[in-house]
């Protein structure tokens, strides 16, 4: 996330020589306004993250079969993903940075999210139709070329439309609470819990198969069940983006940037918050050597946790459908079942996610917030062992074509639940730990999470990368992948118990 104003005026209240000025800028936003938002505004403002996190569930646990049910061979598929950690990296700063200086009289925020979320509904149509759209311009037959072009241009699309619509609701978020912290910690819990509510709703829209018998104008010449399913499911994906945007964007009436021009000292903090902006991928690089060896542990923990994370949410639900089910895209009907089975086990994922950030917190006061982080990898990485071994003791039955047993379904659906827990602390502990060092150094919030997001997208672009012909070398299952989740995760929780001290996330101010 890009530096915002209200960070830019807390990261610097020591200035010498500028009280008058400071007191004349924070009464340029009125303070009262962010004091006195309304919970159920803030409510209905975070509520777009649900319809966003719907698709983001969709795309995670269908999009990656759909892929080699389209021709893109197994080795290739991980490749499309890599428009995600690019599109993290470089397209949430800039937008923050022209949303800082928005001029519309809508509000600086609420035109990003609408554009975000009109460009997500086009992607989820083009995604959703790019079977019949290659079928219209002349696929026929196993390989489906334009079919393949059409999902990639409109898989992109939804990347980015993503990563432009939730950063400015984040934003948005923080205008409307100000300096009141604690309706800042209210807010962003609010917006966790429509993520968890529709990753649950997408999930579990990924695991039905009957979607096309209520849609059933989605079966074409083109795309057969379970093609017709994931169109269904984009559909319902596209009513649930509509009304949770209408809901976040009348929810409150933002205070356009005209407005807080008009102030005779505003004009300095804006030069002030573009001077932030203009050199924030400069600063992200340059602070790099400035920083004391415990931010690098950190860093380096995230980058191995990254490494361990990404496979799995690459092959999810293709390992189920592979290594549990036997089957093969486009090839009998045990593969789209696994496929079902692995996004049930991914909603049950979500429960256990959520369940865990309620509990974050108490376990971080106990045991400290890095050694907590590396309990949570030493287990992630137990639960990677596990799934080898799933898919091995499935190898071994011998079983042919038949549905593998209810034991090592239940196994693997085990499996997914528990991983929940570390997928938890990995979305939170590295982010308040990074957040309170570099705040010590007197750096402001956005360049800390600029610098974590660096650890967490760079992994992931050598991950699409490799992670499909690294597979590929070792017969094109995804057990080579997981070794390697499997290896860096316990490596990376191995550091961070060694390497970080045992401070308490929710104490920063013992830190000077």
């Amino acid at each position: 996330m890009p530096v915002q104003e209200s960070e830019i005026r807390t990261a610097r209240p020591e200035r010498p020589g500028r009280s008058n000025p400071q007191q004349v800028r924070r009464a340029a936003v009125p303070p009262a306004r962010a004091t006195r938002v309304r919970l159920r505004t803030l409510l209905r403002v975070a509520s777009v993250a649900g319809g966003i996190q719907f698709g983001w569930a969709l795309q995670l646990s269908l999009l990656t079969p759909y892929v080699q049910e389209l021709g893109i061979p197994h080795a290739f598929a991980s490749i499309i993903w890599l428009c995600g950690p690019l599109s993290g990296l470089f397209v949430q700063p800039l937008v923050g940075h022209v949303s800082d200086r928005c001029t519309s009289r809508f509000g600086r925020r609420r035109p990003f999210i609408l554009g975000g979320a009109i460009a997500i509904v086009i992607a989820v149509i083009i995604i959703g139709y790019s079977a019949d759209i290659g079928w219209f311009f002349g696929d026929r037959g196993q390989k489906k070329l334009r079919a393949i072009v059409a999902f990639v241009i409109g898989f992109w699309i939804l990347d980015l439309a993503n990563n432009m619509t939730q950063g400015p609701c984040r934003a948005l978020l923080a205008d409307l609470t100000g300096k009141d912290h604690r309706r800042n910690r209210v807010a962003n819990a609010y917006f966790s819990l429509f993520m968890a509510i529709g990753n649950v709703l997408g999930y579990a829209t990924g695991a039905y198969s009957g979607w096309f018998k209520i849609f059933p104008f989605t079966l074409t010449s083109a795309c057969a069940v379970n093609c017709a399913n994931l169109k269904a499911a984009f559909i319902i994906d596209i009513i649930f983006i509509v009304v949770t945007t209408c809901i976040s964007l009348s929810a409150a009436d933002e205070q356009p940037l005209t407005s807080i021009r008009s102030s005779p000292h505003s004009g300095e903090e804006m030069a002030a918050g573009s001077s932030e902006h203009e050199a924030f991928m400069w600063e992200l690089f340059g602070t790099l050597k400035f920083l004391p060896g415990t931010v690098w542990v950190i860093l380096l923990v995230t980058a191995l946790t990254w490494i361990g994370w990404f496979p799995f949410i690459l092959f999810d639900t293709d390992w189920m459908g592979r290594e549990v089910y036997g089957g093969e895209p486009n090839d009998g009907k045990n593969y789209s079942k696994g496929v079902r089975m692995g996004s049930f086990g991914l909603m049950l994922n979500s429960v256990l996610l959520g369940l865990t950030s309620v509990f974050m917190e108490k376990l971080c006061r106990k045991w400290g917030a890095g050694f907590t982080w590396g309990l949570s990898n030493i287990l992630m990485s137990l639960c990677f062992v596990a799934m080898l071994i799933t898919a091995a003791v499935k190898s071994s039955m011998n079983i042919g074509y038949s549905l593998p047993p209810d034991s090592v379904v239940i196994a693997a659906l085990v499996i997914f639940a528990i991983l929940g827990i570390p997928l938890a602390i990995t979305y939170s502990v590295p982010y308040a730990l990074v957040s309170a060092r570099i705040e010590a150094l007197g750096l402001g919030q956005g360049l800390s999470m600029g610098i974590l997001n660096l650890a967490i997208v760079i992994p992931q672009v050598i991950v699409s990368v490799a992670a499909g012909p690294w597979d590929q070398l070792f017969g094109g299952g995804n057990s080579p992948a997981i070794v390697v989740a499997a290896f860096t995760s316990f490596l990376g929780g191995i550091i961070a118990i060694v390497g970080i001290p045992r401070t308490r996330v929710e104490k920063p101010k013992t830190i000077h």
